[in-house]
């Protein structure tokens, strides 16, 4: 347990280090209600943030529900009635975070102003300063936006949501007190834009520093954060859409703008957002949906259909369609093979996120995703949950992954719900076009040269037509186990006829899996999580060579038979 704290501190940044004490030390000689500034009585000027296009609404939640008290986050429901318990100790944490976040007061259409009248002031008088999870940084952060959002949009009597102006306005300037220099990354881009919305939004002194700090920030992280293949630097799609929402609300309010400090941002982020777009679209499926890498999970942020037509309404450009076979995102890591319309394979070989905040990465270098006929077939296990647990340890382990596993040892060393010790490194990859239409990519990575014998994991992909060939190889010594898996979507039968596994959708049959090597083939269940708490079991193809001699070869090949 020593190894795995030193490895995972190894690579935090000092101001990590030094804040998580800080904050640390903070909490005890000073309580949180204490700490929040305490707001004066007058009434704090404001005026309601102009936009070029409206805001983003969210058709999961339903207003009928919402209206009795009934909230649903994270396939799991809560009835309270008319009196919310905000505290929700039944839940995790991630959820009642989810019920502090008001992201519900935009759902299909704007709330009613009456309705959100009643929620704000109940959650004000049952969440005094101070009051935990309501007043940690990242709800406070997306409930500023989201309540200065309706306030800018909505048809409101002023006087009904004064305690709603004053509290946030309170809750800004604990908020900028309050900056998660500890965890860095999406948390911190969350702050940022909370801060700015404040400043545009509420005049005066603060405001100005308010939005003076996040202009300061955002010139930063937006260069940190999105790389420069318009990859978001954590390496989530579910991340990466997040992240081009914000960069898309802050785009919409600039332009609108009358505030002087904006206007070096625009072309920024009309920069940012057009590569973030690029990217978005290769990192999709033929389903519509994002690719499940790296806790990634259906239904948190946008469709990525909202988000492009989101961002056609605030630029008034289309979005950029793929042109060509396959692409590469090299700083992302990210690569596509696209040989028809109904067809994708996307495969991760790239770094894990970036090394001081890992908390969302999993083993999945070299693993892969495919699409065949619009539809998924091999899939990623997705994400059910942040909560510390075996199906969490399953979908950030290597027994989550279609790629190859040494000595039952994850290529990373993931462990409690968000920490990553020693972790696997790209060596190379690289993706191009053969004779006719063959589609070659070749990757490798160092998890396992911590290992006797040192092993490297080298994988190649060949696309030829109907045939996948995927061979892979280990370089290094000895005499190891390695098993290789490949999780098959729950909506497809399989099963398996002499050393040949046979895939079969609605129509008969897909794909046809076959080891290129023979160990120990089996079918066995697995997990596949495409939505926070929703577990479904899969088929799992597995095969296990008990005892191989390095350097060894082994893989499959996928033949498509529709």
């Amino acid at each position: 347990m020593l190894s795995l704290y030193l490895h995972t501190l190894y690579h935090l940044r000092p101001e990590q280090i030094l804040y998580r004490i800080w904050y640390s030390i903070r909490s005890k000689w000073s309580p949180l209600s204490k700490r929040v500034v305490k707001l004066s009585p007058h009434q704090p000027a404001w005026t309601p943030l102009a936009a070029k296009a409206p805001f983003l609404t969210y058709s999961w939640f339903k207003k009928e529900e919402i209206s009795r008290g009934i909230f649903r986050f994270l396939n799991q429901k809560a009835d309270f009635g008319p009196d919310i318990d905000w505290k929700c100790e039944d839940k995790g944490r991630l959820w009642r975070y989810n019920l502090h976040y008001f992201q519900y007061l935009h759902h299909s259409g704007l709330m009613e102003s009456s309705l959100a009248g009643k929620l704000i002031k109940h959650w004000i008088s049952h969440n005094p300063p101070g009051t935990p999870d309501a007043w940690d940084p990242f709800p406070v952060s997306l409930r500023l936006v989201n309540w200065i959002k309706y306030l800018s949009q909505a048809h409101i009597d002023t006087r009904t949501f004064i305690p709603c102006i004053r509290s946030a306005y309170s809750q800004a300037l604990w908020l900028e007190h309050s900056i998660e220099w500890h965890l860095l990354a999406n948390h911190l881009f969350k702050n940022i834009k909370a801060l700015i919305f404040a400043g545009l939004f509420f005049k005066g002194h603060d405001a100005k520093r308010w939005l003076r700090k996040g202009l300061s920030l955002l010139e930063k992280e937006l260069y940190e954060q999105i790389l420069p293949d318009g990859g978001h630097f954590e390496r989530s799609p579910m991340y990466h859409s997040m992240i081009l929402e914000d960069c898309l609300d802050l785009l919409n309010i600039f332009y609108c703008s009358e505030e002087p400090a904006v206007r070096p941002f625009v072309e920024k982020l009309e920069n940012v957002s057009k590569k973030m777009i690029e990217f978005l679209v290769y990192m999709i499926h033929p389903d519509g949906q994002i690719a499940l890498f790296n806790d990634a999970a259906f239904g948190i942020e946008p469709l990525p259909a909202d988000l492009f037509n989101y961002y056609k309404i605030v630029t008034g450009e289309e979005k950029c369609f793929p042109n060509g076979y396959f692409r590469t995102f090299p700083q992302s890591g990210y690569y596509v093979m696209s040989p028809a319309s109904g067809d994708k394979m996307i495969i991760d070989c790239g770094p894990i996120g970036p090394d001081y905040q890992p908390g969302h990465a999993h083993c999945d270098l070299l693993s892969f995703e495919l699409s065949i006929d619009h539809k998924r077939i091999i899939v990623d296990s997705g994400c059910y949950g942040y909560e510390e647990s075996p199906i969490r340890h399953y979908n950030r382990g290597n027994v989550g992954h279609n790629t190859l596993t040494i000595d039952n040892r994850n290529q990373s060393e993931v462990w409690g719900a968000h920490r990553c010790a020693r972790r696997a490194y790209p060596l190379f990859a690289d993706i191009k076009k053969e004779d006719g239409n063959r589609i070659v990519f070749e990757g490798a990575h160092d998890g396992y040269k911590r290992l006797p014998g040192h092993p490297i994991h080298y994988r190649k992909v060949h696309w030829d037509e109907n045939m996948i060939t995927i061979e892979d190889n280990i370089k290094g010594e000895g005499c190891h186990l390695i098993e290789s898996l490949l999780h098959i979507h729950p909506d497809f039968s399989v099963k398996l006829e002499q050393n040949k596994v046979f895939l079969q959708g609605e129509c008969g049959n897909v794909l046809s899996i076959s080891p290129l090597k023979f160990g120990n083939l089996e079918i066995t269940e697995g997990w596949y999580c495409p939505e926070f708490g929703l577990k479904l079991v899969c088929p799992v193809v597995r095969m296990r060579f008990g005892s191989a001699n390095l350097p060894f070869r082994a893989g499959w090949r996928l033949e498509i038979l529709n």
